[in-house]
């Protein structure tokens, strides 16, 4: 094999190599945008159950006036969520902020007439059309975030990955130790 030959193939190489490393890198950078808006939806819809927490509260110390230790733990649950700084620190905060609410969920049971409060039953109702949409935003950030931390595991665009130093993103993860217990059934 010649010069001429290691040119031609040089020539025909470099840039099919080029291309599919300009095709590797946009798509990093595509998952990686993709995975940040993800988290600005969950962040949304955590931000929306935050500014009803407070609402739901009030409604609920205007019954329940001697349960002021569940309301302090409601309040400062939902502080600590909202200066969570990192994915691991707001699924964190999510778990304590969960845990209070039904601890103040488990109040309104003592209060048939608040259970019956218009008011009540809509935020109760907003609230939980809230947690849907969390639930789902949360599975679909991660979803992106799973496509963005394999595509940069996988080979060539691993190499694409560490040349522009991509860093894997964290899974947003809230443990529900209920949903992991096995179901009791009872007669």
């Amino acid at each position: 094999m010649g010069l001429y030959e290691v040119i031609i193939i040089l020539v025909i190489l470099v840039p099919v190599f080029l291309v599919i490393g300009i095709f590797i890198y946009n798509t990093l950078i595509k998952l990686r945008n993709r995975s940040d808006n993800a988290w600005a939806q969950v962040d949304v819809q955590l931000r929306r159950r935050y500014d009803l927490i407070p609402n739901l509260v009030e409604t609920v110390k205007g019954y329940a006036k001697h349960e002021r230790e569940v309301f302090q733990r409601v309040t400062e649950a939902r502080s600590k969520a909202i200066n969570a700084g990192t994915v691991k620190e707001q699924g964190q905060a999510e778990n304590i902020l969960s845990g209070a609410l039904k601890s103040l969920f488990a109040v309104v049971e003592n209060y048939p007439e608040l259970k019956a409060n218009q008011n009540f039953l809509m935020l109760q109702e907003e609230l939980a059309g809230t947690e849907g949409k969390i639930a789902y935003a949360r599975q679909f950030y991660n979803d992106i975030v799973m496509k963005f931390n394999m595509k940069q595991q996988m080979f060539p665009s691993n190499i694409i990955a560490n040349m522009f130093k991509f860093k894997e993103k964290e899974y947003f993860e809230i443990e529900e130790p209920v949903s992991r217990e096995p179901v009791q059934v009872k007669f």
